[in-house]
């Protein structure tokens, strides 16, 4: 292990946060964004390939390692970060989100969670400790508590009923993660309520009570407006203390970052590069191209001729459509890693516009650059 756990919180600016976070493989330059590897692979891209990008930290997800290949498996074969060769952080989520996604598949109750494998029909069993258990066996730099996400909307009884689950499940994950904060690991606690503002901060302030070594707000980006999902961000946010790490779960669009930036947000995690990429939607500093498009057809420009990522200057947009009209993996192995580079360099500008105290004027001027579009001509 290099160093414990640690977050140094270097600059603000308005509500922009650029701060570091230290963990037993390495540091993470804040605010940051997480590919998401989940099944220990970010889809169709080497680990290489991946910190070419700029991403410092990966996501893997417990549930679907803990079908396959087991994290007593993982464990035995060296730990999550042998296993798929990524010497860097990892940060692991719970499960959580499957209590949603999968929902037809399992059955609630306070134990925890038990779910009919979507593999092979078989029942596993996933509790708070289980979670944690299997967060430890992967060696995660960074587990989160398991806890019960909704799809929005859902009725006040089912928001109250789920945060409080929630708190009491972070409770019990708390308890049996103690030895391994000692030994320089972390463990988030995840603000649950739904989009009611008096649960949510219900929420931040017992979950602060544990003292977690950072905070999630999760439950979000599941069917609500983003006009509501930046209000709950902008009124819990207040809730969570200044000098620990702050992480907004499966968000999201250029947009939906930058906002929450702006809000006080440090970490994101979200697919959509990775499977927009797969689907021929290039995100550049101009918006999102989709490359499926017929206009592109005959267009020998790159996405980006300023990119500092290869790829995104050297193939032409006639290439990129081909690749992907003719469904060549090619096509989706390089949109996703130019959306990758795209997410990966939209969080260096943000940290080294705050670090000037230019936060605002960085805003403004990306959001205005993607609402003009890219309107150069042929």
């Amino acid at each position: 292990m290099s160093e414990p756990f640690s977050f140094t919180l270097m600059k603000t600016d308005g509500g922009g946060r650029r701060g570091e976070i230290g963990t037993p493989h390495g540091k993470v330059q804040t605010p940051a964004f997480m590919p998401v590897g989940t099944q220990a692979t970010v889809k169709g891209l080497t680990p290489d390939v991946v910190r070419a990008t700029g991403a410092e930290i990966v996501l893997g997800n417990t549930y679907h390692l803990m079908l396959r290949p087991g994290a007593e498996r993982i464990a035995a074969l060296g730990g999550l970060h042998e296993f798929m060769q990524w010497p860097l952080p990892i940060l692991t989520d719970s499960g959580g989100f499957q209590v949603m996604s999968l929902s037809e598949l399992r059955k609630l109750s306070e134990d925890g969670v038990t779910f009919r494998s979507h593999l092979d029909g078989v029942m596993v069993e996933l509790s708070p400790e289980r979670a944690i258990e299997i967060q430890a066996l992967l060696g995660a730099d960074i587990a989160m508590q398991l806890d019960e996400c909704l799809r929005l909307p859902a009725s006040a009884d089912e928001i109250k009923r789920a945060m409080q689950l929630s708190l009491r499940w972070a409770e019990r994950s708390k308890k049996v993660f103690e030895g391994r904060a000692r030994e320089g690991y972390a463990l988030f606690g995840i603000v649950q309520g739904g989009d009611d503002i008096p649960l949510r901060q219900q929420s931040a302030r017992e979950l602060v009570s544990m003292d977690f070594q950072g905070h999630a707000i999760g439950g979000l980006a599941v069917g609500e407006p983003q006009a509501t999902m930046l209000k709950i961000v902008e009124e819990t946010v207040p809730m969570l203390p200044e000098v620990r790490p702050r992480y907004l779960m499966g968000v999201g669009t250029p947009h939906d970052m930058l906002e929450a930036v702006a809000r006080g947000i440090d970490i994101f995690d979200c697919v959509l590069p990775t499977r927009n990429g797969r689907h021929g939607m290039a995100f550049t500093r101009y918006g999102t191209i989709n490359l499926a498009n017929a206009r592109h057809a005959a267009d020998p420009r790159p996405l980006d001729a300023q990119s500092t990522h290869l790829a995104a200057r050297n193939y032409s947009r006639a290439y990129l459509h081909h690749l992907t009209k003719a469904n060549e993996m090619l096509g989706a192995v390089l949109l996703s890693t130019i959306n990758l580079a795209y997410y990966q360099t939209l969080m260096a500008d943000m940290r080294e516009a705050i670090a000037a105290g230019r936060f605002d004027e960085f805003r403004a001027a990306t959001a205005a650059q993607w609402a003009e579009g890219d309107i150069a001509p042929l």
